[in-house]
C-alpha cells in the first residue's frame, strides 16, 4: 500500500495550519501521532520562523546517518497508522524494499525525536505472556466493541471475529444494534471461511444463556459441531487475544476516525481490517502478518443441519415445548430453545448426579437425589 510522501518540514507546517482553526488541541496532536509538548514546541518555533525543518543535533562526520528520505518515509507511515510502534514499521518498509533500512532502535529513536512517542505510551505497551491455540480454528474469539456515536447521533457496535492462532481478522461488521445480528454474521463467516472447531465469547446475552437455557446462537454452534465456551464472569483477560484486538483498533483506528453513518463505518473498517491482516506485521507472529498465517478452515459449512443418532446406551427423551424433560422421577429444566429435541441422559460414574447431554455435547448437569441444576457449562463429551 503506497503512502503519500510529504517532509517533515510540510507535515510541521500542515499542523501549525490546523492549530489554528482547532478547538481540541490533544485530538489534533493525536492527529498527527505526536505529543501536545511537541506540539506547543513546533507552535512556539513557528512564531520565531518559518523555517520549520528539521534541526540537527546529531554530531559531524557521521558516516551511517539515516536519510532523510528514510525519516521523512518513517514519519509519513507513522502519521497515517499513529498506533504503529518502531517494530511494525521497520518490517512494513522491510516488506516494501526499502534499501538502507536503519535498525529497529534507529526508528524508535527517529520517532521520540520527532516527539511521535509519549513515555505514557511506552508504558501501556510492555511484554505480557501470550497463550493460543496450535492450529488456526481449533478456537474463534468473537466480541462486540463496546459502542460510539456517529456523526448523525446513531450508536455503532462493531461485532469482531478473530482466529485465536492466527490473529486473523475474520470478520468486522458494524451494527446500530447488538439485537439479532450474531448467529448471521457467524453463519457468513463460516460459508466464507469453513467451521472452527469452537468459538469463545464472554458472557453477554447475545451469545450466552445461562440461568434462562441456552441461546439460539449456542444451539447453532452445536448443530454445527462447534463447542461454544464462554469465559469466567468478571475475567476478562480469559478472552485476552480480543481484548487486546480492541485496543489495538482503538489506538490506531478509533480514536484518530469520525464517522459519519454507519455506511461509512463499515467502508472504513472493512479498508482497516484490510491493512490489519495483509500489511500490519504481527509481533506475536514473528512479525508476520495474520493473513501470511491464516489457514481457512477444511470443514465446510451448509444450512442443513445433519440429523444425529444418540447410542442407545442411555435414555434420550424428546423436550416439552416448555424445555422440560422428565428424568429418574424429576423434571429438569433445559431451555425453551431446546423444545422439541431428544435429549440424552447419562449418569454420572463419579458421583450423585446425572449429564443432560444434547448431540454429542453435555449441557448441564443435574443432582439426582433433588433434580436441582447443578451447572450449565457445555463441554464435548
Amino acid at each position: 500500500m503506497p503512502w503519500e510522501s510529504k517532509t517533515v518540514e510540510e507535515i510541521r507546517k500542515e499542523f501549525i495550519i490546523a492549530a489554528k482553526y482547532t478547538k481540541n488541541f490533544s485530538s489534533l496532536c493525536r492527529e498527527f501521532g505526536i505529543t501536545r509538548k511537541t506540539g506547543y514546541k513546533w507552535i512556539e518555533r513557528s512564531a520565531k520562523t518559518d523555517d520549520l525543518s528539521d534541526r540537527s543535533h546529531a554530531r559531524k562526520n557521521i558516516s551511517n546517518k539515516t536519510s532523510t528520505e528514510i525519516e521523512n518515509r518513517i514519519l509519513n507511515i507513522r502519521r497515517d497508522n499513529p498506533g504503529w510502534g518502531a517494530k511494525t514499521i521497520h518490517k512494513v518498509l522491510e516488506n516494501q524494499g526499502c534499501n538502507n533500512l536503519p535498525c529497529v532502535k534507529t526508528v524508535n529513536n527517529i520517532l521520540n525525536r520527532y516527539g511521535c512517542i509519549s513515555p505514557e505510551e511506552s508504558v501501556k505497551h510492555k511484554p505480557y505472556q501470550r497463550f493460543e491455540r496450535e492450529q488456526c480454528n481449533q478456537m474463534w474469539q468473537t466480541d462486540f466493541k463496546g459502542e460510539f456515536l456517529t456523526a448523525d447521533s446513531k450508536k455503532c457496535f462493531p461485532l469482531d471475529i478473530i482466529d485465536d492462532h492466527s490473529r486473523f481478522l475474520i470478520k468486522i461488521a458494524p451494527f446500530t444494534s447488538t439485537e439479532n445480528v450474531v448467529l448471521p454474521s457467524f453463519r457468513e463467516a463460516f460459508y466464507e471461511y469453513g467451521i472452527p472447531e469452537s468459538v469463545l465469547s464472554d458472557n453477554g446475552v447475545q451469545f450466552a444463556g445461562f440461568r434462562q437455557g441456552y441461546t439460539q446462537f449456542e444451539k447453532w454452534l452445536m448443530n454445527h459441531d462447534v463447542l461454544p465456551i464462554h469465559g469466567r464472569i468478571k475475567h476478562p483477560q480469559t478472552q485476552g487475544k480480543i481484548e487486546r484486538f480492541h485496543r489495538t483498533m482503538k489506538n490506531e483506528l478509533l480514536k484518530h476516525t469520525d464517522f459519519q453513518n454507519i455506511d461509512e463505518a463499515r467502508l472504513v473498517l472493512s479498508e482497516w481490517r484490510d491493512k490489519y491482516n495483509n500489511i500490519r506485521p504481527h509481533e506475536a507472529l514473528g512479525m508476520k502478518c495474520p493473513a501470511d498465517v491464516y489457514i481457512p478452515s477444511s470443514r465446510t459449512y451448509s444450512d442443513k443441519v445433519l440429523q444425529y443418532e444418540y447410542g442407545g446406551q442411555y435414555h434420550v427423551i424428546k423436550a416439552n415445548s416448555w424445555g422440560y424433560v422428565r428424568y429418574a422421577g424429576w423434571q429438569v429444566y433445559l431451555s425453551e430453545t431446546m423444545t422439541g429435541e431428544y435429549i440424552e441422559f447419562r449418569p454420572n460414574p463419579h458421583g450423585d448426579s446425572f449429564f443432560a447431554c444434547y448431540r454429542n455435547f453435555k449441557i448441564a448437569e443435574f443432582d439426582v437425589h433433588t433434580g436441582k441444576l447443578i451447572h450449565r457449562k457445555i463441554s464435548r463429551l
